[in-house]
């Protein structure tokens, strides 16, 4: 079985807004690639917060690392809006990894993609206060054309709900520049 020939005979699973894709702390029984929709991947901790580690869109790998690595799933993935995925059996999985090149080399390119992508974002939010990196998310919220909850966002920042409402508004009352036009920052704050 060849990459390019299998993703289309794949078969497709959907799931709603809300619904689990993957697990944390549970086996992965398949892999996934998205083919539409949007995820987010995050952890639950035993204190009862969430952290988001990302949001994930077409074209992105669920369970490789599971996978590859023989462990339980880091996170859980859940759908926030409708998403569609190809699935593969593990065995199709190992199969690919030892036998196509372009799989082999797209795999590669997805994990290197998710490191720069952590490490970008991780840095940014050492380097600049959580206003900057508030305004940086709504930006592609708004690129993107998603709408996310505060919890959702709160929970990506790694900040409680208390405080992103308290970001939101000193952004507000102009307590800090962050060097947007007032009028594009006040769009980009009305859905909060």
């Amino acid at each position: 079985m060849s990459f390019a020939n299998s993703l289309e005979s794949q078969p497709v699973k959907c799931f709603n807004a809300g619904e689990r894709l993957m697990v944390q702390d549970k086996n992965a029984r398949e892999i996934m690639i998205l083919k539409s929709g949007v995820t987010k991947c995050y952890r639950s901790e035993e204190n009862g917060k969430e952290l988001i580690f990302e949001f994930l869109g077409k074209g992105e790998i669920l369970g490789d690392l599971e996978t590859i690595l023989r462990r339980v799933c880091l996170c859980s993935v859940e759908a926030i809006t409708p998403v569609e995925a190809y699935v593969f059996s593990l065995a199709d999985f190992d199969g690919l990894i030892d036998s196509d090149k372009t799989f082999h080399r797209k795999l590669l390119e997805e994990l290197a993609l998710r490191i720069y992508q952590t490490s970008t974002r991780a840095s940014y939010q050492q380097n600049y206060p959580v206003e900057y990196s508030l305004i940086k998310f709504l930006m592609i919220q708004k690129e993107q054309q998603l709408s996310f909850s505060k919890q959702d966002i709160a929970d990506y920042l790694a900040i409680t709900v208390r405080s992103l409402n308290r970001t939101v508004k000193q952004l507000r009352e102009g307590a800090v520049n962050p060097e947007l036009a007032e009028g594009e920052l006040k769009q980009l704050l009305s859905d909060l």
